[in-house]
């Protein structure tokens, strides 16, 4: 048994790696961009569909749900298939999809055909990520790991600004249609470079463990209902949110009762006794927790409090991508001089200060005043991630690789998504305190607020009698403490990201050092 785990670990591909990662970091780039390309696109989809805003975020929320479905069967469909065979239906599954994305005529279509794509995409980000790491030896796997981080972390940044700007020049159909191409170039090249390691090809007698898939569909799907719809049913407060919640519990509850126990599961726990498995893996849920929730609040509140376009607030988050490509420079040059855990300090500080700042806004601010942080945050995370993810990995063997890659992905996804409705949820509750506090102030006893009252009043009455004068006053000052106490609930929320990522960093101490052999 040593012998054949000895004989594993030293494979190594005949075609050269960086030629060979081609196909997979174009197929991670198209996944990872298309959870973040629909964003702005949303008004357009729902104006054409004849649906409300409200229901058209269903198209971001069946794509979540299929990828976290899809991504748990990695390990064993990759034994059912052979992993590059099944790579290369993921990728034929992903662009037949996004064809039907952009055909799509009705809300039902779109939806399913979303979902479709989630399932077909959803492998690919684990498939690839497992590929690089085992096609390059130990030593090189940061490197390639900096390669895979320019194309996670860069592609949901310029997902919004490329969503926007096709969406208003072109049409949304386009944001799908993009895919086919690059889709099909992908299954052709993934056909003559990729190859499999012994372990990973095509196995005999695999059991498929369906009563796992079922606990897990169940589970995903009520959760990410939950956490879709849970802010406006006012959370438990709402009967179905407790209910569905509780089935969402039982399904995952019954779920890794099922792995633990299961003679062929979906997913080996056992990977997860590895203290630097562990605590890298929840390092790197809080981090997406943290990130995915500040682009999805950064562009709501450009368009709900400073009136940008579409286009504009995509563009907001392309000074991430700026601090990325700083940050690929950063890390080149600290890999040299520091280790891998010190390089991760680093980030996670330099995140926690873009938290920092967007703390400190003001609704005076534009383009140029946010391209600080967010370039923080994109030098930040690319820093954190790049050899966080190498050192996670460092003390696992390769024939588990694929298993642990899945494991990890899908909590991350899970961590992503909680994390998204926490932030929105945040500042939904931050801007109601604020809201109430300032009410207090707006009284005939306050000398300011009975000046202000009649400044306005006196405008407004040489457009109207004094009777509407006053109560267009009254609320013009509404509406501007409402948007004050919205800006608050910004603040206060990014405020709250900065504690959650500085208290990241004690968690280092129990991620060990990788050792190369």
């Amino acid at each position: 048994m040593a012998e054949n785990i000895s004989t594993q670990e030293e494979w190594h591909p005949s075609i050269n790696p960086w030629l060979m990662i081609t196909p997979v970091m174009l197929a991670i780039f198209m996944f990872v961009l298309d959870e973040t390309i629909s964003n702005v696109a949303l008004t357009y989809i729902a104006g054409s569909m004849s649906v409300s805003l409200n229901e058209s975020t269903w198209v971001l929320t069946s794509y979540l749900i299929a990828s976290g479905i899809a991504i748990p069967l990695v390990a064993s469909a990759s034994k059912l298939f052979g992993r590059k065979n099944y790579f290369m239906i993921c990728l034929m599954v992903f662009t037949i999809s996004s064809f039907l994305c952009a055909v799509s005529h009705s809300m039902i279509m779109i939806v399913l055909s979303r979902f479709l794509q989630g399932l077909g995409g959803g492998g690919l980000l684990p498939l690839g990520q497992s590929i690089m790491l085992e096609s390059f030896p130990k030593k090189d796997r940061p490197k390639s790991m900096a390669i895979f981080g320019i194309a996670v972390i860069f592609a949901p940044l310029i997902g919004p600004v490329l969503g926007g700007w096709i969406t208003e020049n072109w049409s949304w159909p386009w944001i799908y249609l993009i895919n086919v191409p690059l889709g099909f170039l992908c299954v052709f090249l993934s056909k003559n470079l990729l190859e499999d390691p012994p372990y990973a090809k095509k196995q005999k007698n695999i059991h498929f463990d369906y009563k796992g898939m079922m606990f897990l569909a169940g589970w995903l799907i009520c959760l990410q209902v939950v956490l879709d719809k849970g802010n406006d049913a006012d959370w438990f407060g709402s009967a179905w949110i407790c209910w569905l919640s509780g089935i969402s519990l039982l399904f995952a509850v019954l779920f890794f009762i099922s792995q633990a126990v299961g003679k062929e599961p979906l997913i080996d726990l056992r990977v997860l006794k590895d203290r630097t498995y562990f605590f890298g893996t929840l390092v790197q849920v809080i981090l997406m927790g943290v990130f995915l929730s500040s682009a999805a609040l950064l562009p709501s509140m450009l368009q709900n409090l400073l009136g940008y376009t579409a286009y504009l607030s995509g563009l907001s988050m392309g000074s991430r991508g700026v601090g990325s490509f700083i940050g690929v420079a950063l890390y080149l040059t600290l890999s040299k001089k520091l280790g891998d855990r010190r390089i991760v300090m680093i980030g996670l500080i330099l995140l926690g200060l873009g938290s920092v700042f967007f703390g400190d806004i003001n609704l005076q601010i534009n383009l140029s005043t946010i391209a600080l942080p967010n370039i923080l945050y994109g030098s930040g995370l690319f820093l954190a991630l790049t050899p966080l993810i190498p050192l996670s990995f460092s003390t696992i063997k390769n024939e588990h690789m694929t298993n642990a890659t899945g494991l990890q992905n899908l909590v991350k996804n899970i961590g992503g998504a909680i994390g998204t409705s926490i932030g929105t949820t945040m500042v939904a509750r931050f801007a109601q305190a604020h809201q109430h506090l300032m009410t207090n102030h707006l009284h005939d006893t306050s000398s300011v607020y009975v000046e202000r009252i009649s400044a306005l009043s006196g405008a407004f009455s040489q457009i109207a009698d004094s009777a509407t004068a006053h109560t267009m006053a009254q609320g013009q000052i509404y509406s501007q403490l409402v948007q004050q106490a919205h800006l608050w609930g910004y603040i206060d929320t990014f405020r709250w990201f900065a504690f959650a990522t500085f208290l990241l960093i004690p968690m280092l101490v129990f991620i060990k050092k990788p050792k190369i052999t």
